[in-house]
């Protein structure tokens, strides 16, 4: 007798985010005059690499930030268990990231709001809804 079963594949995680930007048509143009000519393979190349560049220059400035903030800096996920250690030993998460913060999918609204003090995040929040709901006094 054969049994079909399926396998549970974990969820991906994006590792970007869609943002929408207005540009004059002169710009657009020249972007695309650029793009025509082979600097770049396309629109999205291009503002990447205008971004990176921008950050790149920046670098010392937010570095000293990150510092003087004490944020975290990349992904950082907060599982089940390190909410309930921070929960059973009477702290509460003062959560600082610039990246993004994954609570995960297995943490309820009572234990974000038992061990989550406040949330920062200069990127992306992934959480359940009831999680976000839960919390959203204290997202900033």
């Amino acid at each position: 007798m054969v049994h079909n079963s399926f396998l549970r594949l974990p969820v991906r995680q994006p590792d970007s985010e869609k943002i929408t930007i207005n540009l004059g048509f002169v710009d657009l143009g020249q972007i695309e005059l650029l793009v025509q000519e082979g600097f770049y393979a396309n629109r999205t190349d291009f503002i990447r690499t205008a971004i990176r560049n921008q950050i790149d220059r920046h670098a010392e400035v937010v570095s000293q930030a990150v510092t003087r903030k004490r944020v975290a800096l990349g992904l950082r996920l907060f599982s089940r268990d390190d909410l309930e250690t921070a929960r059973d030993a009477g702290q509460m998460l003062e959560i600082r990231v610039l990246g993004l913060a994954i609570i995960a999918a297995d943490v309820t609204p009572e234990l974000a709001l038992a061990s989550i003090a406040s949330i920062s995040v200069l990127g992306g929040l992934q959480a359940g809804d009831a999680v976000k709901s839960a919390l959203a006094e204290r997202i900033t």
